[in-house]
């Protein structure tokens, strides 16, 4: 009996022991992912720092601060890193000395205000035993935002040009032929510390009106689609073209910097800026819509079919405006029609809304 009491009391401070032993290591490695989070802090304030000091650099040589503004920027954001490096090193002090005091098994994991779990995507979240620990429910500001996204919405007159014609002898109404184009863009900064200059892209939905003139409507003969004057009075004769199409322009224009310890964002709202560039896409429907009296009977036709109308869509396209609103210009290079005897391009002048 007493030799069973010995060796259970043995095994019992043996097992004691290698738990007080891998409580110390657990601590120990506690503590060193402590301290080198110490030296990541100092590297991710000295690296937002330099960011800042680089836009502010940027502004200066874009004329947008002084050399003595700069400079007053620079003494501020340093001393601001400064500050955010001795607090938070203070932080991670106290941890050290709460777990060198205390041990793991005091961590206060109820509190609401810190969150355990493994591979959390806070990247500002405290390291200890693999788990990652945030000291608080805010997460971190995207410093800086480099492509942002709109609505685009434009509108206006719409018309053919042919060649040997001007417009004022068009076989078109120019009131009455419109274009119609709604879509999504997305924006991208070409430069990293300068808004200046933007690439611009996206995909859109356009309608491609065209009212003939002199009571005529669209006939195709074969290869070849051609106005002809209609039996009855028109009321109304309408020829329209839907295309999708991905629109890419380079967009250049001034922005506003606005700057905080947090965050840098560029906004071109109330800022000029003009667009230069192009499309290209496919032609997904033609239809031709005809109202006229006859008999005494009310007739409306609706007509969807080929028209020999080009399947591709290409051309150029600019705008010049500002803030939202510009002044929004599209040539088409591909002719309307296939194979005709004289080339007609579609051409649209009219307003372009970046929402």
């Amino acid at each position: 009996m007493k030799t069973i009491v010995t060796i259970a009391t043995f095994v019992a401070m043996t097992l004691f022991a290698q738990l007080l032993s891998a409580q110390e290591t657990d601590k120990s490695d506690a503590v060193k992912e402590l301290t080198e989070q110490k030296e990541r802090i100092i590297n991710t304030e000295k690296e937002a720092l330099k960011k800042e000091v680089e836009v502010i650099n940027e502004r200066l040589i874009n004329n947008e601060i002084t050399r003595d503004e700069a400079q007053k920027l620079k003494e501020d954001a340093a001393e601001n890193h400064a500050l955010n490096i001795e607090n938070r090193l203070a932080i991670i002090d106290n941890k050290i000395a709460l777990l060198e005091r205390n041990g793991l098994k005091n961590v206060n994991t109820e509190d609401p205000k810190i969150f355990i779990g493994l591979n959390t995507q806070e990247e500002n979240a405290d390291v200890i035993l693999g788990l990652k620990i945030n000291t608080g429910k805010e997460r971190k500001i995207k410093y800086d935002i480099r492509t942002r996204s709109n609505l685009v919405i434009a509108f206006g007159l719409n018309n053919a040009i042919v060649d040997g014609q001007s417009l004022d002898d068009s076989d078109y109404k120019i009131a009455g032929s419109r274009f119609f184009e709604i879509g999504w863009a997305w924006k991208t900064r070409v430069f990293k510390n300068s808004n200046f200059l933007r690439f611009k892209y996206g995909i859109s939905y356009t309608t491609n009106g065209l009212k003939p003139t002199d009571n005529r409507y669209f006939v195709e003969n074969g290869d070849q689609t051609e106005l002809e004057e209609f039996r009855v009075e028109l009321k109304k004769s309408k020829f329209r073209m839907d295309n999708l199409v991905i629109p890419i322009h380079f967009e250049f224009g001034p922005s506003k910097v606005v700057e905080t310890e947090k965050k840098i964002r560029y906004y071109t709202s109330n800022r000029f800026r003009i667009g230069i560039g192009g499309y290209a896409g496919v032609n997904v429907s033609t239809r031709q819509k005809l109202k006229y009296r006859e008999n005494g009977d009310r007739v409306k036709d609706k007509i969807k079919r080929d028209y020999n109308t080009s399947d591709l869509i290409y051309g150029l396209s600019t705008y010049i405006g500002f803030g939202d609103m510009s002044l929004y210009l599209k040539y088409d290079l591909q002719p309307i029609f296939r194979n005709a005897t004289v080339d007609q391009n579609n051409v649209s002048l009219g307003l372009r809304f970046d929402l």
